[in-house]
């Protein structure tokens, strides 16, 4: 089944810094931080809405839902095929910062799935490091998270922490025509994810991760748009590339949706009917080896 997940909810730490929604961007001659510029000039170039990224954002499947069926399938956690935290002083421009923030973020989700506290903290020190090199630091409240982070029984209050601090630099980014880095921040989160269930999948072929993997095919299509939009930028033009060659593996993917059976649930006090989508996959063995193996590639892309 593909089902619709809330990206804000489900980041947890790594959520308070995914800092802002879609706009185009240029490099200042001033300095290196993302700025809000017109769209592409060519008549191809559209104009992405607030509730265009939201969609998006609430559709993709989240790291940490990643990450909790990577644990079901009772492979061990594995430190080794995480971004290493000592990569942070290599990423020197706005448009690496804000894409392994994203990474950093997914792989937060990832150790808090597993427990693993005892590297919580140099996740959360290199997850403050790009966000202060992206000028959203302020809204970082280190302290706080890292007292969190490393006690399992405060994952509730965590997760208040991190959707408050994600609202306040929304807010702050747009205020200041910022409104770009979201769909770095989201696709490094997004790619992160599908590497660390990409890893999982050759050494089990666990179905359910095939079948979420294969599932994400809905979603390149939507992010090279938006990725192409901001084709001014030569960065963005190549990431978008490498977007493309991803879509390409996915192309032989099959994926037929029906309506599931509409339920009723409450909603703020008010009665609401939910349709729910039920997708079937058909993906082939060798489809998700290329699929892995692209997902790999532009891993790296981004990492290093």
């Amino acid at each position: 089944m593909l089902r619709k997940f809330s990206y804000l909810t489900m980041m947890i730490a790594g959520i308070c810094l995914m800092s802002a929604c879609s706009g185009s961007s240029k490099k200042s001659s001033e300095s290196d931080e993302l700025t809000l510029t017109a769209p592409a000039t060519d008549n191809s170039a559209l104009e992405l809405s607030e509730e265009v990224m939201s969609d998006v954002v609430q559709n993709i499947s989240s790291p940490v839902e990643m990450a909790s069926i990577i644990k079901e399938t009772g492979v061990d956690f594995s430190q080794k095929v995480l971004n290493k935290t000592e990569s942070v002083d290599n990423y020197n421009t706005s448009f690496k910062r804000a894409l392994n923030l994203g990474v950093y973020s997914a792989d937060l989700g990832y150790i808090n799935t597993f427990d693993k506290n005892n590297i919580v903290v140099s996740y959360l020190v290199a997850i403050k490091t790009l966000s202060e090199g992206i000028k959203v630091g302020q809204f970082f409240d280190f302290n706080s998270l890292k007292r969190l982070a490393t006690n399992s029984n405060n994952l509730d209050s965590l997760m208040q922490i991190s959707i408050s601090s994600f609202n306040d630099m929304d807010a702050y980014l747009r205020s200041q025509k910022r409104s770009n880095v979201s769909s770095l921040i989201v696709t490094g989160a997004w790619i992160e994810g599908l590497y660390l269930s990409g890893n999982v999948i050759e050494q089990t072929n666990n179905e359910s991760l095939i079948n979420r993997i294969a599932e994400q095919k809905d979603i390149i299509d939507i992010i090279e748009i938006i990725l192409k939009n901001y084709s001014s930028d030569p960065d963005f033009a190549e990431l978008a590339q490498r977007i493309g060659k991803l879509k390409e593996v996915y192309s032989h993917v099959k994926i037929t949706t029906e309506m599931g059976e509409a339920k009723t649930i409450e909603e703020d006090g008010k009665l609401i009917i939910v349709q729910d989508e039920i997708s079937h996959v058909d993906v082939t063995e060798e489809q998700m080896s290329s699929i892995v193996s692209e997902i790999k590639s532009l891993r790296e892309f981004i990492v290093s």
